[in-house]
């Protein structure tokens, strides 16, 4: 398997998961009846799990683009060391994203996104080149 495709597996395992902390908040916080419910009505979490449910959503968002580029350099045979690098780098950039989001340390969380986004623009740059 090319480690772009690697990397985007795990950054999709890593989104499927990352629900979970926030999650588990919201049932020791309010009972299973507000986890499974329809939410009509809207629970306070912790800071941090609500933090964690955003940067989730972070997560999600970031997703289309980092799929759709590392798809796209695959269709076209533009894997090589830039974008395995960029893959790899972004894997672990969101990572650090979701943890210190979830933490509440602002710049470090920008500094992660940033890392993140710059790696989307270098696969994007060799898609293009």
């Amino acid at each position: 398997m090319p480690t772009e495709l690697l990397y985007l597996t795990l950054v999709a395992l890593l989104t499927t998961l990352i629900w979970l902390p926030y999650s588990l908040n919201l049932i020791m916080e309010h009972g299973w009846e507000a986890a499974v419910g329809n939410r009509d009505q809207t629970h306070r979490l912790a800071p941090w799990a609500e933090r964690a449910r955003r940067a989730h959503a972070n997560a999600i968002e970031n997703l289309a683009v980092f799929a759709t580029v590392v798809l796209v350099a695959g269709a076209l045979n533009k894997f090589g060391a830039v974008t395995a690098w960029a893959a790899a780098i972004y894997f672990w950039a969101r990572l650090v994203h979701y943890l210190v989001y979830a933490f509440g340390w602002i710049w470090v969380r920008t500094l992660a996104w940033t890392v993140g986004w710059i790696c989307c623009l270098a696969i994007i740059w060799r898609i293009l080149g």
